[in-house]
């Protein structure tokens, strides 16, 4: 139980990181990026990958069936 809840916390945590270097670089587009060019430049970003990685590793602690140790096997 501890396991998935840092693990959710360190996902969440890189998604907050992750998503807030892509809205900062929304700034780009004030001074001609068009939107393709955005896209492309946050791909390539190592902070902006942080989002996905992130939300891989909440979906995995959300869906990821718990095991439990004293469980009765009939």
């Amino acid at each position: 139980m501890f396991a998935r809840i840092f693990f959710f916390l360190i996902g969440f945590g890189l998604t907050v990181i992750g998503f807030v270097y892509i809205i900062s670089y929304l700034n780009l587009m004030t001074i001609g990026y068009n939107f393709y060019e955005y896209v492309n430049f946050i791909c390539r970003r190592v902070e902006c990958l942080y989002a996905a990685i992130g939300l891989f590793i909440i979906t995995l602690t959300i869906f990821i069936p718990e095991r439990r140790k004293n469980e009765l096997h009939i």
